[in-house]
């Protein structure tokens, strides 16, 4: 596999006979039956376009060519744009991370059960009982007052068969982060969280088959994911005290600004601001959870899709300040140090984003667990720090735990 091979490009210059490696959709359930292939008809192409996808990677060493940056060229670029934008707000935590997992824990299992709760009463017919809602926003709003990288850093391990209600859990935290990094007011955060738990409700009418379905979908599948807004929309209006911020967010959150979204195919200047922020939310949690047919990406790959992507699908200003609030390595996330050592991350530095304290806890060189140790990565030699992080690594890989690592801090 030649590095050179895989180039970026934009869909405008698709050619019938390239060889598509990637459609760089994965974010929406896409109607392409599989995900490489060479063009054979124009009418593919009109396909890719109509579907909203931009940007594509071609791999010209199995198709034509044409003139564009590698892969790795448009990568690098990218994250070097990031890294230049993101300069991080500080993050006030109130309480250390340790302290607030317990409560965290409890509040993941009782948020995901209570949406559990909601989608079988959603599959009844019956109206969703706001008075169970509300207070399981209440709390999940002030664990990310207290310390918001723990509730956060727990919702980043999700398995498939409880992805539906764990997502929805997740999107409601992310979007009350979200909101607080804005500095909006209490309630606009109260509703914001109400409609990111309630988001997803339509896809209680959604068959399991075509939910958990490990391939990609057909044509009449999708038309029939495509309807969960709607369903959530109908269903929640049944609820006499529901307010339109969580209705909004419901109905709204898979339109993107170039039109390509739906329901209604609303463009730029429709959308409004709380469905434009909750549209990223959604998609940064689908992109980096393991669902039954996608592995979950390391958060920093998510945040350069999700840049690219806001040059056609999110508001650019919106996702700019949603990857400020979540961080290229936000506290959960594994890496991997200079030194051979794998650590899993506790604490955002206030600045520099590549520096986050640490809690180290193996040694890959010698395959062997250490005695965990924190490790503040923006200090110098001498006190503690004198490591860096070479990348993202995965648990599965080195068959590890880092959640067990959090509670140490």
């Amino acid at each position: 596999m030649g590095a050179g091979m895989f180039k970026k490009v934009d869909a405008s210059q698709l050619k019938v006979g390239m060889f598509i490696q990637d459609l760089s959709c994965d974010w929406m359930a896409h109607p392409f039956v599989r995900n490489r292939f060479t063009i054979t008809t124009e009418a593919e192409i009109r396909k890719i376009i109509n579907a909203g996808i931009h940007d594509v990677v071609i791999d010209s060493s199995r198709g034509l060519d044409v003139e564009a940056p590698t892969l790795a060229e448009a990568q690098a670029a990218t994250e070097r744009e990031i890294i230049e934008l993101i300069a991080k707000a500080p993050v006030v935590t109130r309480v250390a991370l340790g302290e607030e997992m317990r409560r965290a824990t409890q509040i993941r299992h009782q948020a995901s059960a209570l949406v559990r709760t909601v989608m079988q009463d959603a599959r009844l017919g019956k109206a969703i009982e706001l008075d169970l809602v509300e207070p399981v926003v209440q709390s999940i709003t002030e664990s990310i007052l207290r310390n918001p990288g723990a509730l956060t850093g727990l919702l980043r391990i999700k398995t498939a068969d409880d992805y539906t209600f764990l997502h929805s859990v997740s999107v409601c935290t992310l979007l009350v982060a979200f909101c607080r990094s804005r500095s909006l007011d209490a309630e606009t955060t109260h509703q914001a969280g109400l409609g990111g738990l309630l988001h997803d409700t339509g896809k209680a009418l959604v068959p399991d088959a075509i939910l958990n379905k490990p391939g990609p979908l057909t044509d009449e599948e999708y038309e029939i994911i495509r309807r969960h807004p709607q369903d959530g929309y109908d269903l929640l209006r049944q609820s006499p005290d529901i307010g339109p911020i969580p209705l909004d967010i419901t109905l709204h959150h898979h339109e993107r600004r170039d039109g390509s979204g739906y329901p209604g195919h609303q463009a730029e200047g429709q959308i409004s601001d709380m469905a434009q922020m909750a549209a990223i939310v959604d998609v940064y949690d689908a992109i980096t959870s393991d669902r039954c047919y996608h592995k979950g990406m390391p958060a920093a790959a998510a945040l350069r899709k999700i840049y690219e992507w806001s040059k056609h699908h999110f508001n650019p200003q919106y996702a700019q300040e949603f990857m400020r609030c979540v961080g290229i390595y936000p506290v959960g996330t594994m890496v991997m140090l200079e030194s051979g050592r794998l650590g899993v991350v506790i604490e955002p530095h206030e600045t520099n984003l590549l520096a986050p304290k640490v809690n180290v806890f193996f040694n890959t060189k010698q395959n062997v667990y250490i005695k965990p140790e924190m490790v503040d990565l923006s200090r110098g030699l001498g006190f503690g720090g004198a490591d860096k992080i070479v990348g993202h690594e995965s648990a599965a890989k080195w068959n590890v735990d880092p959640m067990r690592f959090l509670t140490l801090a």
